[in-house]
Order: C-alpha cells, then sequence, then structure tokens
C-alpha cells in the first residue's frame, strides 16, 4: 500500500514540476508575452489588442497570483480558452483526445500481439532462419520514418489496390466497420516502430531468461517446457519489456502528428498544429499539459505492472 502511495505522490510531484515549467516558459521568454502572440511578419501589434489580450490572460497581475491562479485552474480542470475561436480548451481536448487514444492503443495492441510471440519465437531459435528475418525486419523497421510508412500504405493500399480508404474519420457509433476500415492503415503505420522495439526487447529478454540458473532448476526437476517457458522464461522476460512499451507509449502520443496528418484522422494534431501556428497560448499549454500527464499515467500504469509480475518491485 505505501508503495503505492509512494508511486502516485511522484507522479503528482512530476506534474506539478511540468505544469510549473510550462507556465514559466511563457514568462521567461524576452519581451511582453502579449505582443510575441499578436506580432505577426515583425509588424508591431496594435496597442489596444495587446493591453486586451494582457488582461485576458491575466498578465497584469503579480507573478505569483499568476501561478497560484494557473495551478487553481488545473485542479478545477480549466485550461482556460482558445484565443483563436474562443472555445473552451478542455472541450476541443475532450473531443480531440479519445481519438488519439484509440489510434496509439490500436497500434500498441497490434504490436504487441505481432512482437512478443515473434521475439520469443526467435529467442528460442537463435540464428535460426526466422531469426534472420524477423530481426533484419526489425532493423529495416526502425530505420524508415514513420510518415514514409504511412504514405507507402497509402500508396500501395488506396492507390494501386484500391481495397483501403485513403483516410479520414467516421465515428464508430455511426459506422462501426467503416471505424475500423479506417483505422487499420493509421495502427499500423503506428504499430511498425514500437513492434520493432519490443521485438528486439523480447528477444533479449527471453535469451537472459533462458540462461538463469532458475531455469535450469526448473528443467532439471522435470517441470514440462511449455510450463517452463510461460511461468519462468516470459514471465521474468517481461519486465524490461514493459519498462520499454510503457516509454514508447508515452512518446507516441507526441509522435501520432504526422501519421493524424498522413492519414487525416482528426486526433491531438490538429489543433495543436494550429494554434502553434496561430500562437494560441492556452490552447498550445492545455494539449501540453493534456500530454504530460498522459505520460505521467502510463508510466505509473506501468509500475502498478511491474508489481503484479515481480512482487519484490513492492518492496522496493
Amino acid at each position: 500500500m505505501w508503495w503505492l502511495l509512494r508511486r502516485i505522490g511522484v507522479s503528482l510531484a512530476l506534474a506539478w514540476i511540468v505544469a510549473t515549467i510550462v507556465f514559466m516558459t511563457l514568462h521567461m521568454v524576452p519581451g511582453d508575452p502579449a505582443e510575441i502572440l499578436l506580432s505577426t511578419g515583425g509588424v508591431a501589434p496594435d496597442p489596444a489588442a495587446v493591453a486586451e489580450l494582457r488582461e485576458r490572460l491575466g498578465l497584469e497581475q503579480p507573478l505569483l497570483t499568476q501561478y497560484g491562479q494557473f495551478l487553481l485552474g488545473l485542479t478545477r480542470g480549466d485550461l482556460g480558452t482558445s484565443l483563436v475561436d474562443e472555445y473552451p480548451v478542455l472541450d476541443e481536448i475532450a473531443l480531440r483526445l479519445p481519438r488519439t487514444l484509440e489510434l496509439i492503443f490500436a497500434g500498441t495492441i497490434l504490436a504487441v500481439i505481432v512482437a512478443i510471440p515473434a521475439g520469443t519465437w526467435a529467442a528460442l531459435h537463435r540464428g535460426g532462419v526466422f531469426d534472420r528475418i524477423a530481426s533484419g525486419t526489425a532493423a529495416f523497421l526502425l530505420a524508415v520514418p514513420v510518415f514514409v510508412v504511412g504514405t507507402v500504405l497509402v500508396l500501395v493500399f488506396a492507390q494501386m489496390l484500391r481495397i483501403m480508404p485513403a483516410g479520414g474519420y467516421v465515428p464508430f457509433a455511426q459506422n462501426p466497420g467503416q471505424h475500423m476500415t479506417l483505422l487499420a492503415m493509421p495502427a499500423v503505420a503506428i504499430a511498425k516502430g514500437l513492434a520493432a522495439v519490443v521485438f528486439r526487447m523480447t528477444r533479449a529478454s527471453v535469451l537472459d531468461a533462458l540462461s538463469r540458473d532458475y531455469v535450469r532448476t526448473a528443467r532439471a526437476k522435470g517441470i514440462s517446457p511449455t510450463r517452463v517457458l510461460v511461468r519462468h522464461v516470459v514471465r521474468n522476460a517481461l519486465t524490461p519489456v514493459l519498462t520499454v512499451l510503457g516509454l514508447h507509449m508515452g512518446t507516441l502520443l507526441g509522435g501520432t502528428v504526422l501519421v493524424e496528418y498522413v492519414f487525416n484522422w482528426p486526433g491531438m494534431s490538429t489543433p495543436l498544429l494550429r494554434a502553434v501556428e496561430a500562437r494560441d497560448y492556452p490552447m498550445v499549454v492545455g494539449i501540453v499539459l493534456t500530454i504530460s500527464g498522459l505520460f505521467l499515467l502510463i508510466n505509473l500504469i506501468m509500475d502498478l505492472l511491474y508489481a503484479a509480475l515481480d512482487p519484490r518491485i513492492r518492496t522496493a
């Protein structure tokens, strides 16, 4: 119990640090933040517009007061209002975030289903034909950028074979079949890099586990090979795999921007790119904080999975 509370406390402390860094970044930029947000093409903005924006952002108040209101707003779930369309930032994120998370989880599930069995099989048949082909394929996938994979998928399956739509989005409730069809190619593009990393880590972890004394002891006791593999090899090999999986799932939160753009998937990338281009400070801050918070949440979940696989971690 204390282990769990300590992990939660660390995650909350990290969330506070991230929020503080994001807040201070705006105020550390040389010059007036309101003028920076409104300036375009080197032309000085209208002083009246600058004064209005400063009032809207609360920049006229002391820095500590602004910081306190910023943190208080976060505790209430108030991320402010977009400067472009006057739309609440939280509402925009609530609309877009589930679509991005769906894409990430679909790619992660696809990567895990393919990579862990493949990595285990490659380790069990080290140096064989499958091991060589799979290892070479993983190295190739790691070298190819995700936008190239996405473009090739569109070219082959949408333009040449015409068996898949090039992109778009249809809500699942409106048309489940069409929704899953549109999800397929973006999920594959997301999964390619993660699958390669998980495959290589699984292969290395299983090879390490196979050389351990407890595995040789289990075999000497006459335990069936399948039980040795499942109970003693794979279970102990999954801990480092989960570490890599958790880290890469977090990075996928920011890495889906290109995939969503290529496949016209209306996730978080659209408001983020639009906000950066329009210098919509509240929207950018809201999205950055959301991505950071999800990254911390994913790592907390991975910590819980570590403890489930290896109870010794709870006493660490």
